[in-house]
């Protein structure tokens, strides 16, 4: 099975229809074309993967080293690049300068992992960002405890607070990767990908589209 993966641009929600009637949430993805910038090799760099680009970008805004390699492959400025780990075989597949587009690796029905920075929620404390549930009675005597976190340890043992206690700070704006989800449909004439289900990121984000790594794909 193929690791390959296409970059894509997240558009929204909406719904569509299956042939028995029933109504199926589903996220638009522009879902390339993408360019092969560059091709890594065990030999050179030490591991395998592609270099993909996506998403047409102006000119003035690429550095000169960017430009440079834009210009040594004739093809105009992309805003999203990505490297793709697959191995040698599969690089072995594609040249420097080749288009890819959705269709050229999915299918309707093909499970995959979508990868992309979910939406950041500022500072929070312990309950929205841990489900923590607060105080356990609201009666006479709980006083400043409604929304707290409790006690963070003990002073004599530890004496320290652990290592990745759960408490307030930076919710979302991070790399998250939704697994097994399924591709609904395809229009290639428009570079369009429905994807059953929710995504992360907001309206406008990027995104990666894998196969699903814990899915066997019979071909």
């Amino acid at each position: 099975m193929s690791k390959m993966a296409i970059l894509g641009k997240k558009l929204g929600m909406t719904q569509i229809f299956s042939t028995d009637g029933n109504r199926v949430p589903v996220t638009v993805v522009e879902a390339g074309p993408c360019v092969v910038l560059a091709i890594r090799t065990p030999e050179l760099n030490g591991y395998s993967a592609l270099q993909l680009a996506f998403d047409d970008q102006k000119p003035q805004r690429v550095n000169k080293p960017d430009a440079g390699q834009f210009k040594k492959i004739n093809v105009g400025p992309k805003r999203f690049i990505h490297e793709v780990r697959v191995d040698a075989e599969t690089a072995a597949k594609y040249t420097v300068g080749q288009t890819l587009s959705a269709a050229d690796l999915f299918r309707v029905g093909d499970p995959i992992d979508v990868t992309g920075i979910s939406k950041g929620k500022g500072f929070q404390g312990v309950i929205k960002r841990h489900h923590f549930v607060g105080a356990q009675t609201v009666t006479h005597g709980t006083h400043e405890y409604f929304r707290h976190g409790g006690s963070i340890g003990c002073r004599m043992t530890p004496g320290r607070v652990h290592l990745g206690k759960r408490m307030a700070g930076q919710m979302g704006n991070e790399r998250v990767t939704v697994q097994n989800l399924k591709i609904a449909a395809i229009r290639p004439e428009e570079n369009i990908v429905l994807v059953q289900g929710g995504i992360p990121g907001s309206v406008n984000a990027y995104v990666t589209i894998s196969f699903a790594a814990k899915k066997v794909l019979y071909l």
